[in-house]
């Protein structure tokens, strides 16, 4: 960990990949868009597209993940503050989802830029042929000279199985439209060693990976009744994103210039892996799972040594109600998590399957159940082992 002094206007060497991202993702909290009663604040979402759009003209792509749908309807709904039942939440977001869009697009148009409104489920960023169109989507977007502005589909989303905030959101978005860097801006202009208002508080400039963070107490809640995300959650964001590859800035909507420009400002968190597929990045960092599947020894050594898929011969038992193709945890005999994947089978089936091998399955069960209970491709590891 290391506590960067902040630089005015200077350019660090450090930061050279945010400022000459071809294609980047800037991500805005409802509490930097919104005024101190919860409403819309058009000024602060035209301070924000006024940098967009000289970023835009400089040649760099820029995909937005914005808040605000939700507090953009509360006022209109007569409500002073973020509701918390989800179905007030989804119709705050129907109401406010197009007064958000018709903001931006006033905005936008002094630089003729249009907008082009992407919502998202978790199911769209986390199921083979739905993350695909989203892809195709945003892609062909940017091809044809619009801003996408990306937020959840907070209209239909449900408890069971949603992003929770858009910080985890933009990390994702950032990874399916392989892009070069990720911005997060919120309220705070960077990430702290403890509370910022402390003396003894210091702010962090650099994170080279999760063990920086390891002595850090970082806030979990948001701020102004609008928001979901707290420092936590875009911390883990950022983590997400450097650990596929694309390295990430976390600091205040007021100092997105300064940021784009590759200035000292913020917390820069620096690349710690290659990047992931979608969904196994997904699995490893935030997937909801619906239930879990014990293994045995041989499984688990297979998994975990050998990388190989998970066959029903090595499974002894399932907990949990789950359907095909959602996520769910892999444990050992000892209960240890090792491993997360996405199931080929439901938990009604599974429990007819424990012990067999593919051969006997297809016997027995027919056809369909010749294949593995979770191919390696929807696979991730939790836990890295040489074996037992």
């Amino acid at each position: 960990m290391s506590a960067t002094p902040q630089a005015s206007g200077v350019a660090s060497a450090a930061r050279e990949d945010i400022a000459t991202a071809r294609r980047i993702v800037v991500k805005v909290g409802s509490s930097s868009l919104t005024t101190i009663d919860g409403g819309l604040d058009e000024a602060k979402l035209i301070a924000l597209t006024d940098v967009i759009g000289a970023h835009r003209a400089a040649g760099h792509e820029v995909i937005l993940v914005s808040s605000g749908a939700i507090a953009a309807g509360l006022d209109p709904m007569g409500l002073n503050r973020r509701p918390r039942d989800l179905a007030t939440q989804q119709a705050a977001a129907g109401v406010g989802q197009g007064l958000l869009m018709a903001a931006y697009a006033r905005a936008l148009g002094r630089y003729d830029l249009v907008p082009g409104q992407v919502l998202l489920s978790a199911d769209d960023l986390i199921r083979r042929t739905q993350y695909k169109n989203a892809q195709r989507a945003i892609d062909k977007l940017l091809a044809l000279g619009t801003l996408p502005i990306v937020n959840e589909n907070d209209a239909v989303a449900t408890e069971e199985i949603r992003f929770g905030d858009n910080d985890r959101l933009a990390a994702l978005v950032a990874h399916l439209s392989h892009a070069d860097a990720l911005v997060l801006l919120s309220d705070v202009d960077a990430l702290y060693s403890g509370p910022p208002d402390l003396p003894c508080s210091h702010l962090i400039g650099r994170v080279h990976g999760p063990g920086d963070l390891a002595d850090i107490a970082i806030g979990g809640v948001g701020s102004a009744g609008t928001g979901t995300g707290g420092m936590a959650t875009k911390v883990d964001a950022a983590i997400m994103v450097a650990d596929s590859g694309i390295p990430a800035v976390l600091t205040s909507a007021p100092r997105v210039a300064s940021v784009l420009a590759g200035e000292e400002v913020g917390t820069y968190f620096a690349v710690t892996h290659r990047r992931r597929g979608t969904r196994l990045l997904w699995l490893r960092h935030l997937a909801r799972t619906f239930g879990s599947v014990t293994i045995d020894r041989g499984a688990e050594r297979a998994v975990l040594s050998r990388g190989t898929s998970l066959l029903a011969a090595g499974v002894t038992s399932s907990e949990g109600d789950f359907e095909a193709g959602d996520p769910v945890e892999i444990r050992n005999v000892d209960g240890e998590v090792i491993a997360r994947g996405m199931t080929n089978f439901s938990s009604a089936e599974l429990p007819l399957m424990f012990g067999s091998t593919t051969e006997e399955l297809g016997t027995r069960l027919g056809n369909d159940y010749r294949k593995e209970v979770i191919h390696r491709n929807d696979l991730v590891l939790t836990q890295v082992s040489g074996g037992r």
